[in-house]
């Protein structure tokens, strides 16, 4: 009997073990690998005093890669030539740096390597691994630690450069623009938070830069800068936080363009208001010209009737900076710029937004007899009409009705160009939707309030969707909002200009503040909505 119970036992076993190792899966690797690499040796090591070798190597408990090491990599005070880095490519065990520069004397040195030491097979990185020697007998151990933030935008720009210039003899104002700090870390790409570590005492000034071309110093045309205004003095309890702008840059003047056969560009950098443009050749009695801004960008049109001639020598003059070019242009087959008009809307209309047409060569004069709306039931609806000249734009106010349509038709005449040239007849249709199809948001200021400001709701691009100027408490309204997902900010009107104003690091000018409403605010069809925005000092 027992013996009849093992060999069942034995083919029930023998079964079991078939249809195991008959079924289909994938094998079970265990749970995955979260743990990032360690260190477990540097040659010399890690805190060694009195450095004098060139080459570095760290070594860890298992393969490594590096990722984006020429932007991870933070070494300071910087050095001013590249180190060389082995190995990019292929998985190892240790990273070697081998350094270039002749080192400074008993000076601290620190190389903070971000994320960019993973392991190999699943990718988990040695966050902010730092190896820190010392020429001299001692390593420096003061700390100074901040935040970062942009001027404007809510979010700050990631890896932003932080600078600490020792203030000596040597140090001026421009010396950021020349050589790069005595110690540097970087906000990566992780966090605004940053720490400079490893700091003699003394006094030093602070910067943050969105360093475009990644040599540690300002160049004003195209980075981000943020600056202390006061000294600071090491050691310190203090921490900082670094505000972010984009400067105006200095004017200057790029070469002109001719773009059209009554049409030359002249772009520039800088404000344009002092800007003078004048024709050293002296033009026929014939000739007509004009001068227009383009809104967007930093151009300047010269508009002329068309004429036979080689070339033009124009004079551009600012001025307040006191500066003068002078410029030969020469023609060339191109075509002529001929009007064209554009809607600002089409289709559906928005309650809450003018309507108007722009055009692409100057508008001079509209004709309003010659504009006709009517509506649905093709009555007559009363409208008012103006020409925007900085614009560049013809501007049909009427009252909105919700569930309308309307035909708005330009007959031959309506608007004329600089060069004479009329509108065809040109017709639009606009429809408008029901105001059950659109959220109401009212906004209520309290807290740290001061007047005049403009308050901006942006949807998530930062994109400007409407703008309420305030001199005085009141209930702010903003009606007839499409349903979706917004953001609040409030600037602080300092000089009364009606637009922020950025910074100048030179003139020692801060922008102007901007507080952002905490979190987005979602609007949904047929909602009222009230919001209390609290300002902090």
């Amino acid at each position: 009997m027992i013996r009849r119970f093992l060999v069942f036992l034995f083919v029930v076993f023998t079964v079991l073990s078939f249809l195991q190792c008959a079924r289909r899966g994938n094998p079970s690797g265990g749970d995955k690998d979260i743990t990032p690499p360690k260190l477990i040796k540097a040659v010399p090591e890690n805190m060694t005093t009195n450095f004098n070798v060139k080459k570095i190597r760290l070594y860890f408990d298992e393969y490594i890669k590096l990722k984006n090491i020429q932007d991870q990599l933070i070494i300071s005070p910087p050095l001013k030539y590249t180190p060389i880095i082995t190995p990019q490519g292929a998985a190892n065990k240790y990273v070697e740096i081998i350094i270039k520069d002749t080192l400074i004397e008993n000076t601290t040195y620190t190389l903070n390597f971000g994320q960019s030491i993973e392991d190999n097979n699943e990718g988990n990185p040695n966050s902010f691994l730092t190896y820190v020697f010392s020429t001299g007998d001692y390593i420096d151990s003061l700390t100074v630690s901040g935040a970062v933030k942009d001027a404007f935008l809510k979010d700050a720009d990631t890896f932003i450069s932080v600078l600490l210039y020792k203030i000596d003899s040597t140090y001026t104002d421009s010396t950021i623009f020349k050589r790069p700090p005595n110690h540097i870390t970087n906000t990566l790409d992780s966090s605004v938070v940053f720490h400079l570590k490893n700091l003699k005492e003394g006094k030093y000034a602070m910067f943050a830069i969105k360093d475009a071309a990644k040599n540690n110093m300002f160049d004003q045309k195209s980075d981000k800068i943020a600056f202390i205004k006061d000294t600071v003095v090491l050691p310190t309890d203090s921490t900082f936080l670094l505000t972010l702008f984009k400067e105006i840059p200095d004017y200057s003047v790029s070469v002109p363009s001719y773009t059209s056969k009554n049409r030359i560009l002249f772009g520039y950098q800088g404000e344009h208001e002092n800007i003078e443009i004048k024709s050293l050749s002296v033009l026929p009695d014939t000739v007509r010209t004009i001068i227009t801004k383009e809104l967007e960008k930093d151009t300047l049109n010269f508009w002329f009737t068309p004429f036979e001639t080689d070339s033009i020598v124009f004079t551009v003059t600012n001025e307040k900076e006191r500066i003068i070019d002078t410029f030969n242009v020469k023609t060339r087959k191109v075509a002529t710029d001929s009007l064209i008009l554009t809607p600002n809307q089409s289709g559906s209309l928005k309650f809450e937004e003018l309507f108007y047409i722009t055009g692409n060569t100057p508008l001079v004069q509209i004709d309003s007899s010659k504009i006709n709306l009517i509506n649905k039931d093709s009555l007559a609806i009363s409208f008012s009409s103006h020409l925007d000249t900085l614009k560049n734009a013809v501007f049909i106010n009427f009252n909105i009705e919700p569930n309308e349509k309307y035909n708005i038709t330009l007959f031959p005449g309506a608007i004329t160009d600089f060069f004479e040239t009329e509108n065809d007849t040109i017709s639009y249709n606009l429809s408008t939707k029901s105001l059950a199809d659109f959220g109401n948001l009212q906004i209520t200021l309290k807290g740290a309030v001061v007047y005049p400001l403009l308050i901006q709701l942006t949807d998530e691009s930062n994109k400007i969707i409407r703008e309420i100027y305030a001199t005085e408490p009141k209930e702010f309204e903003f009606n007839s909002l499409q349903p979706g997902k917004y953001l609040v900010r409030v600037i602080y009107d300092e000089n009364h200009n009606e637009k922020w104003d950025t910074g100048n690091y030179l003139k020692k000018i801060q922008p102007e503040r901007v507080s952002y409403y905490p979190g987005l605010i979602e609007m949904r069809a047929n909602w009222e909505k009230k919001e209390t925005f609290t300002l902090l000092k």
